[in-house]
């Protein structure tokens, strides 16, 4: 495994080193989406939790390749935050779609729907804290959370469904690549 990852920081250092000195729109112009290796590396394990460390290899080669690093390590992935995670272009596609309504509502200037949710959401559901942050009335903030489930068809009373448009919420506000 350490023979193994210094391989791959030596190739990640050789194709970082040009990329630097002529930018990412080079490189893309070069027809070089990534190192020319990626790896993907388990927590250290014994023979009889091979089947488990192989997943976990599997998990840290998907995230190498979808971030162009020739090198990530398990606990790299699991010991950092989801948010880097939600910068994949099918979790924004997925944000994008489940915001839509909400977005094109607000586009039409009959409420900020996204804004008090996002508001909702960070206070855990807290009216008053909630209403604050925004600077409206606790019940101007309950019609545009009703409005927010008229519009979606979904409940906000639902853990999932608030787990959902949280995650959607920092998804599209996660910068494409990080």
């Amino acid at each position: 495994a350490h023979a193994c990852a210094e391989y791959a920081a030596a190739a990640e250092a050789r194709f970082e080193a040009p990329s630097r000195a002529r930018g990412r729109v080079a490189r893309a112009e070069a027809g070089r989406g990534g190192p020319p290796i990626a790896v993907g590396l388990s927590a250290p394990t014994g023979p009889a939790a091979a089947a488990h460390a192989y997943r976990q290899a599997e998990q840290a080669l998907s995230v190498a390749r979808r971030r162009s690093r020739a090198l990530v390590e398990h606990e790299d992935v699991a010991a950092g935050s989801v948010v880097p995670l939600l910068a994949d272009d099918a979790v924004r596609a997925f944000a994008d779609g489940l915001l839509r309504a909400l977005r094109e509502h607000d586009a039409t200037g009959r409420g900020d729907l996204v804004a008090s949710l996002r508001a909702w959401l960070s206070r855990h559901g807290q009216w008053d804290a909630a209403a604050a942050d925004l600077g409206v009335h606790r019940h101007t903030l309950r019609y545009r959370m009703r409005r927010v489930e008229e519009i979606l068809g979904r409940s906000l009373d639902d853990a999932d469904v608030r787990m959902e448009l949280w995650l959607a919420l920092k998804a599209t506000s996660v910068p494409p690549g990080e």
